[in-house]
Parts: structure tokens; C-alpha cells; sequence
């Protein structure tokens, strides 16, 4: 069974401005072997902007898996592919080349990562509705997984065992703990309930000057959680020995601190 995590109590919580202020840095993260952290969970638990957060005070890379995903359902709309078949879909994404890359000075616009695609930047264009409302059924066919996992796998491997740019890395996704890095030292599953996560969501196309009602946003939650938890391959579920926290009502600082806390005591038990 996954573990319940000790979560601190947003009441006891030290008021904070910002997404890490009263969080300390970890300097000797990269201790952990593999120094690993994988954070799983459905659409609009927070997983992306909490894996940013720790990554940042681990000095770990950040690397959202599901970007790959949105990649290809991008590539296949631009380019005519059907989005329900399969096999035409498995090719693209065994075609295309996906690669990331630091923000650079001239892209202060609030991005992560810089996502290209063939070469061109879709860092924006893989978070529309459009790719929304399809990425959960590409991301279901199993020659896609197959081959976006390899190289997922890969990534994360050579900054595992430090052999990169940075001591360690931070993976978000939907199987990152169970498929993608089963080894992984520290393993979340984060969750919250549909009406909090689609608000969540709603909350950020809205900020991108994407007009969307509510209820559309919460009914497209509700489909993508149906798709990823009975997909075949890899469905969506907390790792065995993954700590589990439930988001809902909690401000973000304090879920930083509750991931942060997981890996400390991994720290600790590695001897760290």
C-alpha cells in the first residue's frame, strides 16, 4: 500500500509570499542513489509547479514527462494525423524529435522548460485546449508509451547517477513512478479532488487569456481521469511504496515542505 504522508497543517503553516520561501535548500540532494524524485498524479493535482518548486531547492533538473505526450498530439493536429489511430500515431511518435532546454534570457514569460519540437518552440502551444482535451488518449496507446519512455528513461538514468549538468532530477507524470523510473529514490502521488483541480486549471488558461467555462474544464478533468485510470498500458495509479498527498485545500509552500520532508528522510535513511 502507498504511504499516507505527515502533512504539515496549513494553519501551522509559516506564511509565505512565495512558492519556496521557508523552504531550505537541500545542498547535498544529489546524495541520493538514484537521486531520483518521481511525482505522479491525475490532470490539475499540481504536480507540475510542486516538481518545479522541489527541483529548484534540490538543484535538481525539472522534467515534466507529459510534455511528450502533448508533443506528439501536437504534432499529429498539425499535421493530419488522426488522433484515434493508433498506428499512425505510434509512427509520429517514433519519427518526431523532442528535446528541452533551459529558458533562455530572451523568454521571461513564465515557462519551466523550453519544449521543441523538431527543432521549434511549442512550449505554449502544447497547453492549449485543443491538445488538452486529446493528449489522455495518445498518451494511451502503447507503442506511443514505448517510445517516448525509452527516452525518458534515458534522461533520467544519466542525471540519476549524476553523470549531467545538474546532481539529480525532478520527474512529473503519470507513470514516472511505476514505469518510467521504478528505482526512483523518493516516489510522490500527488491528488486532489475534480472541482479543485479543475478550478486550478481554470485558473491558469484564464491567465493565459483563455476564455473557458468551468464546466468545461471539469468535465474534460473527469474524461482524462477515466482515460488514464483504465488505460491498458501503464494506467495511472500511486507506486506501491509512493507517499501519497492529497492537495486539496492545501496552499502550495506547504505542499513543497511535505515533498521536501520525503526526501530528507530518504536522506536519512541512505545515510546521507
Amino acid at each position: 500500500m502507498a504511504e499516507a504522508a505527515p502533512l504539515p497543517s496549513p494553519s501551522t503553516t509559516p506564511a509565505t509570499t512565495g512558492m519556496v520561501q521557508g523552504n531550505v535548500p537541500l545542498a547535498h540532494a544529489g546524495c541520493l542513489r538514484p537521486a531520483i524524485v518521481a511525482i505522479d498524479g491525475p490532470a490539475g493535482s499540481g504536480k507540475s509547479t510542486i516538481g518545479f518548486a522541489v527541483a529548484g531547492l534540490c538543484s535538481f533538473l525539472f522534467f515534466d514527462t507529459g510534455i511528450m505526450y502533448r508533443a506528439v498530439t501536437l504534432a499529429a493536429l498539425q499535421r493530419g494525423v488522426a488522433i484515434e489511430d493508433e498506428s499512425g500515431v505510434t509512427e509520429l511518435a517514433e519519427t518526431i524529435h523532442i528535446d528541452l532546454a533551459a529558458p533562455g534570457a530572451d523568454e521571461e514569460d513564465g515557462r519551466q522548460t523550453s519544449v521543441l519540437l523538431d527543432g521549434n518552440d511549442v512550449t505554449w502551444t502544447i497547453r492549449t485546449p485543443i491538445v488538452d482535451k486529446h493528449v489522455s488518449l495518445v498518451a494511451a496507446y502503447a507503442g506511443v508509451r514505448a517510445a517516448l519512455t525509452v527516452q525518458q528513461r534515458r534522461i533520467a538514468q544519466r542525471y540519476g547517477r549524476g553523470n549531467a549538468d545538474k546532481p539529480g532530477i525532478v520527474l512529473v507524470g503519470r507513470d514516472t513512478g511505476t514505469v518510467v523510473t521504478p528505482d526512483a529514490a523518493v516516489k510522490i502521488y500527488m491528488d486532489a479532488s475534480a472541482e479543485e483541480r479543475a478550478r486550478r486549471r481554470h485558473v491558469e488558461l484564464a491567465g493565459r487569456g483563455q476564455v473557458v467555462a468551468f464546466e468545461h474544464v471539469l468535465r474534460d478533468i473527469l474524461r482524462r481521469d477515466e482515460i488514464d485510470s483504465h488505460r491498458a498500458v501503464a494506467p495511472l495509479r500511486a507506486a506501491d511504496d509512493a507517499v501519497v498527498v492529497d492537495t486539496t485545500g492545501m496552499a502550495p509552500p506547504a505542499v513543497v515542505a511535505a515533498v521536501i520532508a520525503a526526501v530528507r528522510r530518504k536522506l536519512e535513511e541512505q545515510g546521507c
